[in-house]
């Protein structure tokens, strides 16, 4: 059988570039979720992506990504140019920008910064520090040349603004998602758990199943993470905001530390932003970029995503294609020893038998580990081990099936046969056979439950596929006499 990858890739998709023939490429490049950023898509516009996403396979998981509470630059016809000590004057409000005065979309803006912050414009582009009050406006101190544009971010690095936690546009694409059976909401900005409650209650109301991932690009996200996880399916490590909120040099250990707090806590996670994002317009990466996807797979996230590479890169099939490569290649070579240890809680059965396939297949070289799941639970704690062999999850339902898309090592499909519990394990085992995953003489474990669907995880066997699909016969037939 051919490497198979477990590092699975998120793509940004642009209404712009998103044929069904298109899709199918990356597909088949190692995209397994797809990204819709609904700060350039209008409801419309994303519905054409999701429709056509569907059209290629119902087991691409779909994401979509909140505007989230931020500050942009407002009202400003055309850009402001700006000199190295220049003095500028910034305010919340509606009124238009001049060349001495630009406007924010946010009215209490020169109530909540205090004099001596600096001010991020554009991603980092530009560089202002706060000198001043004059009335409701900031005097500021040009820090480097440039141009300041409309409804660019603007970012002040430690200073925590208390913007509500969701915009009129991010209730209206969450109330469309849960209208439109999407999978997952990623909220942008996350501060604390009030941030993620605010968008479960939009959820709830909706009656939505929809899984809610945090997207941690901010001080406060970082220093809140523990509660955050709480009440997160799952979290984003967005370094762009990040790394203009944080010092750059201090990404890479706050990186690798919500990995580990993730794995703990059985969780998926995403590294993003600018992974290969010289391959917009190059066909070829730059050596530093194939080592930030390299480390950030070292490091054992569950996932890696690509933005501009995809939604309107030049060469999107070849960016999935590289990561897709640099996966497999690392994965392959991980030193075992520095997996994160996984706590079990007590009592906590599925944890248990989750580690135990995990080291048996490990010891015993088994060609795979296989389980069936309503929820997706046991899936995820066997993920969290990170084994290297693929785990076969048997789903109920596309939607769990869809949601372990985000799962490090996890390659789901619907069970085909929901009887008894000996024809799921035969009919699972068979349909893996069918379609070229495991061969009738290898070994595998499989990890189920003795109690039906629903009830839980209970057992671990090990066998070769041949024996126990043989024996699940017998034990059918056996019954049938009795």
């Amino acid at each position: 059988m051919d490497s198979i990858k477990h590092t699975k890739i998120v793509a940004t998709i642009s209404d712009k570039h998103c044929e069904p023939e298109f899709l199918q490429e990356l597909y088949d490049a190692g995209m397994n979720v797809v990204r819709i950023n609904t700060a350039h898509q209008t409801p419309e516009t994303a519905l054409n992506i999701v429709n056509n996403v569907r059209i290629v396979c119902d087991c691409i998981a779909i994401l979509i990504d909140t505007k989230g509470p931020e500050i942009r630059t407002k009202n400003i016809i055309n850009p402001i140019a700006v000199k190295t000590g220049d003095h500028l004057f910034v305010k919340g409000g509606n009124e238009d920008s001049t060349d001495k005065l630009f406007i924010v979309d946010y009215d209490e803006f020169a109530d909540n910064i205090p004099i001596g912050s600096f001010m991020l414009i554009d991603d980092g582009e530009l560089e202002f520090k706060i000198i001043g009050k004059v009335g409701d406006a900031l005097e500021v101190l040009v820090c480097n040349d440039g141009e300041i544009k409309n409804k660019k971010s603007i970012n002040i690095p430690g200073v925590s603004v208390s913007l509500p936690p969701i915009t009129e546009k991010d209730k209206m694409f969450i109330e469309w998602a849960a209208d439109n059976n999407i999978d997952f909401v990623a909220h942008s900005f996350v501060r604390n758990k009030e941030d993620v409650l605010a968008v479960q209650k939009i959820l709830d109301d909706k009656k939505s199943p929809i899984k809610i991932i945090s997207k941690i690009e901010n001080t406060d996200g970082v220093n809140n993470i523990d509660e955050i996880l709480d009440y997160s399916y799952g979290v984003m490590v967005a370094r762009g905001d990040l790394g203009i909120e944080i010092p750059a040099e201090k990404i890479p250990s706050i990186q690798r530390s919500l990995i580990r707090k993730c794995i703990k806590r059985k969780k998926p996670v995403i590294i993003a932003t600018q992974m290969l994002h010289s391959m917009i317009s190059s066909p070829r990466p730059t050596r530093a970029e194939v080592s930030d996807v390299a480390n950030a797979i070292f490091d054992r996230t569950d996932a890696i995503m690509l933005s501009g590479e995809t939604a309107y890169g030049q060469y999107p099939v070849e960016a999935v294609s590289l990561m897709t490569r640099v996966a497999i290649e690392i994965e392959t070579s991980k030193d075992r020893r520095n997996d994160v240890p996984v706590p079990r809680l007590d009592n906590e059965v599925s944890a248990f038998l989750a580690e135990a396939a995990v080291l048996a297949a490990n010891e015993i070289k088994v060609a795979a580990i296989i389980t069936d799941t309503l929820t997706g639970k046991i899936a995820r704690y066997i993920s969290a081990f990170r084994s290297p062999r693929p785990v076969y999850a048997k789903c109920h339902n596309g939607r769990v099936m869809r949601e372990l898309a985000l799962s490090y090592g996890v390659h789901a499909s619907l069970i085909i046969s929901k009887k008894n519990k000996h024809k799921l394990v035969e009919s699972s085992l068979l349909d893996l056979e069918r379609r070229g995953k495991i061969t009738e003489n290898d070994t595998v474990v499989y990890v189920g439950g003795n109690f039906g669907v629903g009830g839980g995880t209970s057992f671990i066997e090990i066998a070769s596929v041949a024996r126990m699909t043989k024996e699940k016969k017998n034990s059918k037939h056996n019954t049938s006499e009795l």
